[in-house]
Parts: C-alpha cells; structure tokens; sequence
C-alpha cells in the first residue's frame, strides 16, 4: 500500500506542475567576489647593445646579453661557483667522472627529470650535436677540447653519456657547456647560425625566451613553466636596449632596476645626476680585442713584418680612446682581471711604440719605402684591409684609430665594416693554407708609388681583424683554440682554418703538451708559449672590456647583483632575484 501511495502521488505531482508551467524555485547562485591573483613580476634590465645573435659558442654573438642568457636558458653540466671553480650542475647530470685512462673515458650520468621545453629529455643528442658542430664549424671558441674527441656514446636511454678521447684532457670539465637542442636544430639547414640569431628555440633552465624585439630593442626572458626545478622567483626579466641617458632616466624614474652598459666617464657622468644614487661596480667581460694579423699569406706573412707594424701602434693611446676603462692586456694566456695574471710582453716593441725597431723590422721582412716615404711590399704599396664587425661599436673606433697611426706611419689602409657573422665564420681570412714558415725569406720589390689611405679601393682579404677572443676558462684550452694549428683528424678531415691562416709547429708542439700533459698549469711551458707569441705575432692583444653593473638601491636589495663569475656574468644569479619593493 505504501508503494502504491507513492507512486499516486507522484504522478499527481507531475499533472499539477504541467498544468501551472511555473517553474519550481532555484536558489539563488552565490556570486563569488572576484579575487585579484597577484601581480604579475617584473625586472628591467638596461642594455648597451642585444648583439648580433644567441649562440655562445659562436665569437660572432659573443655579447654580454648573450652570456647571461646562456647561463638563464641553456643546460651545463658544470658551472663556476662564485670563486670561478667549476662544480657538478646536479639538475643537469647526476655524476660526471673520467672511468677510464686509455682510452681516455669521461662517462655522464644525466638527471632524468632534465628536459627542453618542448617536453623532449635533455640526453645524449645534445652532447653529439655540440660535439659535431665545435669539431668542425669555423668561427666557434674553445674548440681545442672537442677536437680531442673521438666518440660521443648514448646509454640508458640517452640519459647517459660516454665521451671518448684521443688523448688524456685534464679540462674536460669544461665541455659541454650551454647544450643546444638537438632535437630542433640538427636537421635545420643553417641552424647553428641561423636558428640561434633571433633567439633560443627550447629552454632547457629556469627561463625560457618568450619574445625578441630588434626593432623596439627588447628581449624579454619568461619563467620556464617546464623547469624541474626550483622555479624562477621572477615572472618575466625584461632586456632594454639603452643609451646613457635613458638608463639615468630610467633609474630615476623607476622604469629601469638594473643597468649593464659598457664602462666609461660618459655613463658615469649621466649616472651621477641619479637620485638616490644608485650602486656602481666595475665587471670585467670573458673577452679580450685583439688585432688578428693575416699569417697566412700577403704582407703580413713574415712575423716580422707583423712585429714591425705592432711597433708602430700606440696600444695605450687606442684603449684611452675608445675604452679608457677596460683592462691593458699585456699577455695571451690570462685575461688582465684573472688571478695570477702579469705582462709577458718583451720589453721595447710591440709593448710600446718604436718606430727605430718598426723601421728595422719591416725592412728585414722585405718592405721599402717609396721617394714620399710609404712602404712598399712585393714591389707593390702596401693597402691593409682592416675589418671590424658591423654590430660590435668599439671595435670598430679600434679599427679606425688603428688605420690612422698607420697612415701617419706611411702605411696605406682600407676599414671594412661587415656582419660579424661573415668575418668570423669564414673559412679563412686569406682563402689559403695556414703557412708553417717562421721566417719567410724577404724579397726586394721595385719601388713603386704608394696608393694613398683614403683613395677607394676593392676590399680584399682582411689582414688585420679586430675582434674578440674569449677568456676565463681553461688558459690551455684557450691558448691552443686560438693560436693552434687547424690539423686533419680521422673525425675531422677537413678542419676550419682560423681567420689569420696562423700556424707554427714548434707553437703547436707546446700548445698540445700544455692542453694534454699531466700538469695544466706548468709555469715554464707557458712561459715558452707566451714567447714564441709574441715573436710570431699571429694577434696583438689590445684590452679587456669592463661593464658596469647598475642597480637602483631597491633592485640592489632584492637580487643582490654582482660581478658574477668571469663566464656568466652578472645574470648568473637572476633565477632567484626578486622584483625590487614599490
């Protein structure tokens, strides 16, 4: 009966409600007061210049914006702690130990949870394509340790990693930094050079790039939301392309927290009419500018010809003028800021101006002088090309104060500008064969008339480049990738040459006793390859660029900026800045 009842009343309920059509009350839904989420975090960065591109290993890009980029969006397996000392990056590889000496044996243990952004594991891919691409392109640095390469082995899945050398290598600890994408990069046409120029296509650290801008001038860098781990305190570090003035404006104003223009009394000036004063510390770059001098063939062949216009040169007078002040570099090994570091320049010239040594020294590679006092070679007048890249200011002033001493020495000069990416990527500033002869017998040209600096002439091979050569890491390494010889392998047939065609066996032998040998730091070796460098001359050390570090005194709090180790920079401790306080 209670079932029946029920289903009676049921039924009745239905009838009713469809006579009246009036709708059974809702509650009322609640309206929830919209909540605020927190303000998105920001910090601007004021920069002299974006560069010409993103790839670290290429001198083209070298930049500090692309330094502290690498170090914000690239994976290494070791990186400096705050005294320059390379320790294990454990959210990269979990171990990295050499497990056997012959062959010579360094095995990598990867992190699992290390990835791109792309979601595909950082592994063994990486660590090849780094390898290939260092072995074998012109124009990248540090290359000597991946030379010595001879197998890149994947286990585990890609997450672990066998490296074998033809010989032993005490600096393997600084291979296989700033890991590139394989993934997207070892299939695109170009992709060394071309890919990296806009910017980064994975991130594989605590930031990702989210955007490039040339036109406005501006690079800004995201948290990485794929990071593994600790994430990034920042939402968004905003890169700013700024003249002095506007980073004094912008520091007074609030729009700008942090500033990393070059040093010198321009900015300082500008910077002085700031209120509240903000915090000025001097940071040395991982770069020295040089002189590159064509060895190869041409006028400069003869090292004493490379010496004698050396003589000619007021280097002081150059680094017053366009970075007065950068760090003198005086030797080839240490930059002028590392520890440990003091002149090996010989007295007299090319230390100093000495236009007596000059006049014997080009005489004895052959060169003459014409009845209007200009210098002849190979019975025609002398016309050095001298290049700097297009992108890169400083080198260029270097570049036409050094063909103004020239000229008033009687030496005629042509200053090209090109992209970067073409002086120092090609295969060899001269098209020819590094030469291996110390001393090239001298000729006697007929005299002739010389041409004067500033008629037009066709550009030919460069002879004297001005550029960057990097510092900071390890100085046999260095040392040998610079100034070594470009030698055939089995894995490498066909090296690139350096842009100069420099190549001196009795260098070579020293060079590669330094980088292989049981001591890394052996005084008297380097010692020996510093002397036969600056008697062969293939580059002439200029300077060391110094930046100054800029920060508003509540950016200074919240993040802490510093000098930054010598290879990372400033930036090296972004991941953890905070937004400076309203």
């Amino acid at each position: 009966m209670k079932r029946a009842r029920a289903v009676v009343l049921g039924l009745l309920a239905a009838v009713l409600a469809g006579c009246t059509q009036v709708p059974l009350a809702q509650p009322a839904p609640e309206t929830a007061e919209p909540t605020a989420g927190p303000e998105p975090t920001e910090l601007v960065v004021g920069m002299e210049d974006l560069g010409a591109g993103f790839n670290p290993h290429l001198l083209a890009h070298s930049s500090p914006l692309t330094t502290g980029i690498a170090t914000l969006v690239l994976p290494s397996v070791f990186r400096p702690d705050p005294d320059g000392r390379l320790q294990l990056d454990t959210t990269i590889a979990t171990s990295a130990e050499v497990v056997s000496d012959e062959p010579f044996t360094v095995s990598y243990e990867l992190n699992l949870e290390a990835s791109w952004s792309t979601n595909t594991p950082i592994a063994a891919e990486d660590f090849v394509y780094l390898w290939e691409q260092m072995r074998a392109e012109p124009g990248v640095a540090d290359a000597a340790g991946y030379r010595l390469i001879t197998e890149v082995r994947s286990r585990a899945g890609g997450k672990a990693v066998d490296v074998v050398f033809d010989e032993p290598y005490p600096a393997w600890r600084t291979l296989f930094s700033d890991l590139l994408p394989a993934h997207l990069l070892k299939d695109a046409p170009g992709s060394w050079v071309g890919a990296l120029t806009g910017g980064v296509p994975a991130s594989g650290g605590p930031f990702r790039i989210a955007s490039v801008d040339p036109g406005r001038g501006e690079v800004v860098l995201a948290r990485n939301d794929t990071y593994w781990d600790t994430p990034t305190v920042l939402d968004t570090l905003v890169f700013r392309r700024l003249d002095d003035g506007a980073v004094a404006a912008g520091l007074a104003a609030g729009d700008v927290d942090v500033a990393l223009p070059e040093a010198d009394p321009a900015v300082r000036n500008a910077l002085g009419t700031v209120t509240p004063p903000p915090r000025v510390q001097p940071a040395a770059l991982p770069t020295v500018t040089q002189l590159g001098l064509r060895a190869g063939d041409g006028p400069l062949r003869d090292p004493r010809a490379r010496r004698g216009l050396a003589a000619l040169l007021d280097r002081e007078g150059i680094r017053q003028a366009v970075a007065p002040e950068a760090l003198r570099a005086d030797a080839f090994g240490l930059a002028p800021s590392e520890p440990g570091y003091a002149s090996t320049a010989p007295d007299g010239a090319p230390a100093r101006p000495d236009p007596i040594a000059a006049e014997q020294l080009l005489g004895a590679a052959g060169w003459t002088r014409d009845a209007e006092g200009s210098w002849i070679a190979d019975g025609q007048p002398v016309q050095l090309v001298i290049a700097a890249a297009e992108e890169r200011p400083e080198d260029r002033r270097v570049g036409q104060l050094v063909a103004a001493q020239l000229a008033v020495a009687g030496i005629g000069t042509t200053v090209v500008e090109r992209p970067a990416i073409d002086l120092y990527t090609a295969p060899s500033a001269s098209g020819t064969a590094p030469t291996t002869s110390p001393e090239p017998t001298p000729t006697t040209p007929a005299p002739t008339t010389a041409v004067a600096a500033e008629e037009p002439v066709v550009a030919g091979p460069v002879d004297v480049l001005v550029g960057p050569r990097t510092v900071g890491g390890d100085r046999a390494t260095e040392l040998a990738s610079d100034y070594g010889c470009a030698l055939p392998t089995a894995v490498v047939r066909d090296p690139p040459l350096p842009p100069t065609g420099f190549c001196f066996p009795a260098l070579q032998l020293v060079l590669e006793s330094l980088a292989t040998g049981d001591d890394p730091v052996d005084p008297e070796r380097f010692a020996t390859a510093e002397s036969l460098l600056w008697s062969q001359l293939p580059a002439l050390p200029l300077f060391q660029p110094v930046s100054l570090v800029v920060s508003s005194p509540a950016a200074d709090a919240s993040t802490g900026i510093g000098a930054g180790p010598l290879t990372e920079g400033p930036l090296s401790g972004a991941a953890e800045w905070r937004a400076p306080a309203e």
